[in-house]
């Protein structure tokens, strides 16, 4: 019998196997009537995001980050020119969109060539951390990300000048092996610092707090993507050394708690954060979101009257991105990143003490005008994830959560991280924090200032509706007390 002929009654044989048990089976309607043909719905439902993705939508139309903006960073991380042609395909009138005041005396390149000197944190502190990029690298944990992807992350922001954070995962050998400024995140679980049974290992923090790389500890009360539940790790994704590192058992789903056991009251908070300080020489910050403004107003009062609280602030947006989340808490809970770092901004101004904390601002931030935005509204400093991600060579799956992440960035699978080269993906990421910074410093000069941190409300307007467009000053106006000259941006210390 030829060879085709075997091979085509074993299809037919195969197809009318298949057919059998559409007809059969009971969990599904649409096989049920439609047998083969019925699978092709959830082939195209399969492949649906890609085909959305690379062949359906404009340039504009994606979420959470549209093609052109992936493009840019793309291009960024490349080093590959970045400008367009043809003008904006931006809708300048869209409700929410905000443009800059231009000068007609911008400051010239030479007068203003960088971001200038760093932003001291915690300068009172025994180990003071001065900043030396404005653009940094936000919390992602080794564990929701592959280690090849931090190992990447960790060597491209030491040839940015940049900080990594650690995210609420514990700290890695890969964090440590870049050589990069590391802030240490402690999450309700306390992974990397914690007891068997659950408790804060005061000791372990100790020793971390003194490796010469951790610049600062950052509590995590709350993130933007999923205010009021701890992260989810799939088990999946808890090797042997992920478990050994987090201090949980290997090959078990890691759940945190929703919030730390230690606080659950503004001045419970303020003790904890306190006796961290203790036990570290470092700055301690806070990650916040924004909700009740009462919280801000609370800390700010704090700092005012008695000098406690935490060095920074880390305000993240309800725009934030995560590995896993609810859709109820992702796109309905927590204040926008505008709205959220105007209010703490705002607190600190009102008591009085905004040139004693540093407020850093994270949200979906891809490039120079959002984080000028960011700056503009009163964050001194910004922290990009999924912006370093894209740079990593991430095409925006949408499968973080499955361990199946085809780029080898948020997966644990040893064959799809092959396609994370060291070497060449730590460029990437340093060409990306530069990209970022150097676009931050055109809005800069543009305006006519020399400084990211001379940027206030008053440089900037929002469309808040076709037609009619305010300034960001109105807007959002500063502390009423405040004169005008006080009401603009107090400079945090200088690093010497």
């Amino acid at each position: 019998m030829p060879t085709w002929l075997i091979v085509s009654l074993a299809v037919v044989v195969v197809l009318g196997l298949l057919a059998l048990q559409d007809v059969l089976q009971t969990g599904h309607a649409i096989r049920r009537v439609y047998p083969l043909l019925g699978r092709l719905r959830y082939l195209v439902e399969m492949i649906g995001p890609e085909l959305r993705h690379y062949i359906v939508t404009s340039d504009l139309d994606e979420r959470p980050f549209s093609r052109s903006q992936r493009a840019w960073v793309y291009q960024a991380a490349k080093q590959v020119d970045t400008s367009i042609g043809f003008g904006t395909q931006v809708d300048t009138w869209r409700p929410g969109s905000f443009h800059f005041l231009p000068s007609p005396f911008a400051t010239l390149h030479e007068e203003a060539p960088d971001a200038g000197e760093p932003v001291l944190i915690g300068a009172h502190r025994p180990r003071p951390f001065p900043v030396r990029s404005r653009i940094n690298i936000a919390p992602m944990s080794f564990g929701a990300l592959s280690a090849a992807a931090v190992r990447a992350l960790a060597a491209g922001a030491a040839g940015a000048h940049c900080y990594i954070n650690t995210g609420e995962g514990g700290l890695s050998p890969h964090h440590l092996s870049g050589g990069s400024d590391i802030v240490f995140q402690i999450g309700p679980a306390k992974y990397g610092v914690r007891t068997p049974d659950g408790a804060m290992d005061w000791d372990a923090l100790a020793r971390i707090g003194l490796l010469d790389q951790v610049r600062a500890i950052e509590v995590k009360a709350g993130q933007g993507a999923k205010p009021g539940k701890g992260g989810i790790l799939p088990a999946a994704k808890v090797t042997d050394e992920i478990a050994a590192i987090r201090g949980i058992p290997a090959g078990k789903p890691s759940l945190q708690p929703n919030r730390f056991a230690e606080y659950h009251d503004v001045p419970s908070l303020i003790d904890f954060v306190e006796r961290i300080k203790s036990v570290v020489p470092v700055p301690v910050g806070l990650k916040i979101v924004v909700g009740d403004e009462s919280l801000v107003d609370a800390l700010a009062r704090e700092r005012a009257e008695t000098g406690r609280g935490p060095d920074y602030l880390s305000v993240d947006g309800s725009e934030g991105g995560t590995g896993a989340a609810p859709p109820s808490l992702t796109d309905h809970m927590g204040l926008p990143m505008r709205d959220a770092i105007v209010a703490a901004d705002n607190a600190y101004r009102r008591h009085g003490v905004r040139d004693q904390i540093a407020l850093i601002a994270a949200d979906r931030v891809t490039n120079g005008a959002d984080a000028a935005l960011a700056i503009a509204l009163g964050a001194d400093l910004v922290n990009i994830a999924r912006g370093f991600l894209l740079s990593l060579g991430c095409i925006q799956a949408l499968k973080c959560h499955t361990n199946e992440c085809p780029t080898g960035v948020a997966t644990q699978s040893q064959w799809r991280q092959r396609g994370l080269v060291l070497t060449e993906k730590r460029e990437r990421v340093a060409n990306y924090a530069h990209a970022v910074q150097d676009d931050l410093m055109t809005v800069v000069r543009s305006v006519g200032l020399r400084s990211p941190s001379e940027l206030n409300r008053k440089h900037l307007e929002i469309i808040v509706e076709v037609g009619r467009r305010i300034s960001a000053a109105r807007l959002y106006p500063y502390p009423e007390q405040l004169t005008e000259s006080e009401g603009l941006p107090t400079p945090l210390p200088i690093a010497s």
